[in-house]
């Protein structure tokens, strides 16, 4: 766990977060609730994903720190690939969280969970909480209470009872329990445990089933990524841009990106499109396709309409693959698929024909007499039918 993250990589360091109550201001375009916040913050019941207005009522003189995206995103790679180095197969949560299986580091670092701990503190090379338990949130409340020198376990779910309910903000299907549980009277995993499950499940539905599950030491399987090789293409503009000259740098990038040798023919599955904002911050939207693409029209008419979203000109555009698909899929297809499944795909890329261009719109020639001196009866055009 790397606690303020997120606003400690917008704001330039930690000391800018000494100056006083600071909290991450939401993106433009979003929800207006806060991002992370100082300690300072947390010092008024400031919180993170609290409403801005309720935030600056509460301290007036908070600090909002525009929001940075792609930096976030890109130092967060380069803390996951370092936890990859050391051999864990790693779940990257949200930017600041990370979980990974200890049980097959132990013989790699010196057979103990301190050897994994140190291991892990040497790849960083920055404070860093670690903690361990049975389960994803175990570990996460072991590592919320350890410090940045020494590390804590929770060794049994039992010991998560005295632990605050707030601990079900690491969540994204969680984090907006907290809250509304404090208001009831509901402080700690303990009494959420106690609690019926219908009547959680009443009140507050599959997250509450979620968080009461958790309070109970029960979680989910971890999810560790596939490592992947990164490959990517950064235009600048010379001028702001916006509207129909940003699109022509989208359709530069994409022409780029496809070209890349390192592609090897392989399709795109998920990408992510982002910009360096001329007034200031960045803006990051990810993207994944329908089916794997390595046509650059459709994925030029798929990610325009998100880059319609950008609140502001742009300086700088970038555009990144997340993840590849197969090689050549629709090519290889049709000459390794059966005669059933090709039959199957031309009836259906007819319908497609006369929905958009009418009943004529798939049509054969038909000879009728070959021999005629009228060429008008030669032939004849009829429906193409398979």
């Amino acid at each position: 766990m790397l606690p303020r993250f997120e606003l400690t990589v917008a704001a330039g360091g930690r000391e800018a977060l000494l100056r006083g109550p600071a909290a991450l201001a939401p993106e433009p375009g979003r929800e207006q609730l806060v991002g992370e916040v100082s300690q300072a913050a947390e010092a008024f019941g400031i919180h993170r994903g609290m409403r801005l207005g309720e935030a600056l009522a509460r301290c007036p003189r908070l600090a909002l720190v525009p929001p940075d995206p792609v930096a976030v995103a890109d130092d967060w790679e380069r803390v996951v690939a370092s936890l990859e180095a050391i051999g864990a197969a790693v779940e990257a949560g949200r930017p600041g969280l990370a979980c990974f299986d200890a049980r097959g580091l132990r013989r790699l670092h010196g057979g103990s969970l301190d050897g994994i701990v140190a291991a892990v503190r040497t790849a960083l090379r920055r404070p860093t909480r670690v903690g361990a338990g049975p389960t994803r949130f175990c570990a996460q409340a072991a590592a919320a209470r350890a410090r940045s020198r020494r590390g804590a376990i929770v060794p049994a779910a039992a010991e998560l009872g005295g632990e605050p309910i707030s601990l079900l903000r690491f969540r994204d299907e969680t984090a907006a329990l907290p809250e509304v549980l404090d208001r009831l009277g509901v402080r700690t995993l303990g009494e959420l445990a106690a609690l019926s499950r219908a009547a959680v499940a009443d009140r507050f539905g599959p997250p509450g089933l979620l968080a009461h599950d958790l309070a109970r030491g029960r979680d989910t399987p971890l999810r560790p990524r596939r490592p992947s090789e990164t490959l990517e293409e950064t235009l600048e503009l010379e001028e702001s841009a916006s509207g129909e000259q940003l699109g022509r740098a989208l359709e530069l990038l994409v022409d780029r990106l496809l070209a890349r040798r390192e592609r090897d023919g392989r399709t795109l599955r998920a990408v992510v499109l982002s910009a360096t904002l001329i007034e200031g911050g960045t803006w990051r939207e990810r993207v994944v396709f329908r089916e794997p693409l390595a046509d650059a029209g459709r994925m030029r008419l798929v990610l325009g309409q998100r880059l319609a979203l950008l609140p502001a000109p742009a300086e700088a555009l970038r555009l990144a693959v997340e993840r590849f698909g197969p090689p050549h899929a629709r090519g290889r297809a049709l000459f390794d698929d059966g005669t059933a499944a090709r039959r199957a795909r031309l009836r259906e890329a007819i319908r497609q024909v006369r929905t958009v261009a009418g009943p004529e719109g798939a049509l054969r020639v038909l000879a009728v007499d070959p021999d005629s001196r009228v060429p008008e009866r030669r032939a004849v055009l009829t429906p193409f039918e398979l």
